[in-house]
């Protein structure tokens, strides 16, 4: 499975958002650190979700992490997120 598709089935399992969108940027980061041959390195996660609206903008990140999992976050070399709350 993606690294994208997985994301954003997680994302999907721990807050039921409202609007969820998962992009691999990583061809915009081709010869950057991190980048590497393949894609799934850079992604951007845009995410509206009530159960983040109440936690501070470090928490919702946190939580978002925490979701996602240590074992996917470790392959990825960056994580944008944006959050509507």
């Amino acid at each position: 499975m993606a690294i994208a598709d997985e994301i954003t089935r997680r994302l999907e399992s721990a807050f039921r958002p409202t609007r969820l969108v998962v992009t691999d940027d990583s061809e915009a980061h081709r010869g950057h650190g991190g980048w590497r041959e393949g894609g799934e390195t850079h992604f951007r996660v845009e995410i509206a979700a009530d159960a983040l609206g109440p936690l501070s903008r470090v928490e919702r990140h946190r939580a978002i992490h925490q979701a996602i999992g240590p074992e996917l976050v470790a392959q990825i070399h960056a994580l944008e997120i944006r959050i509507e709350a």
